[in-house]
């Protein structure tokens, strides 16, 4: 039993993930980190990075981790190493202004790091999350067909 588990824990490392699961993965992460929760009123949304952050030390220590785990994501889809220092200066940052008492709490809720970083993801792989500014084709009234 215990030789069949392990055979089909050696075709699952086979097999890998495929570029679309990464994605979907670092996209979930980001949006629960930046994006889970509308503030009533405000309009604003939060995420978990904000909420875990009021807790002092610990808060941003788990931020943190769990933004890591974006950046290396973004390694294993082969970014470059400037991109991903560029990842690692927006979780830097985060992590250290979040760190400071009411003052991080409030940066949190507008700094939006893992967004940030999957911009740079997106952008590297060549993945448009905006619809195009031009229409092609030929623009016709409707009265005059």
């Amino acid at each position: 039993m215990k030789a069949a588990r392990g055979d089909m824990f050696e075709v699952l490392k086979a097999a890998g993930s495929t570029r679309e699961d990464a994605l979907a993965r670092i996209g979930l992460l980001a949006k629960l980190l930046d994006n889970a929760f509308l503030i009533p009123g405000l309009n604003r949304r939060v995420g978990l990075d904000a909420v875990i952050g009021l807790v002092p030390g610990v808060g941003d220590a788990i931020s943190a981790a769990l933004a890591s785990y974006i950046i290396w994501e973004a390694r294993r889809l082969g970014l470059p190493r400037w991109k991903i220092a560029r990842m690692v200066g927006n979780v830097a940052v985060d992590t250290a202004i979040g760190a400071i008492p009411l003052a991080g709490d409030v940066f949190d809720v507008f700094f939006k790091a893992n967004q940030r970083n999957l911009r740079i993801i997106h952008e590297h792989l060549g993945i448009t999350k905006r619809r195009p500014r031009e229409i092609e084709g030929t623009a016709v009234r409707v009265g005059e067909r």
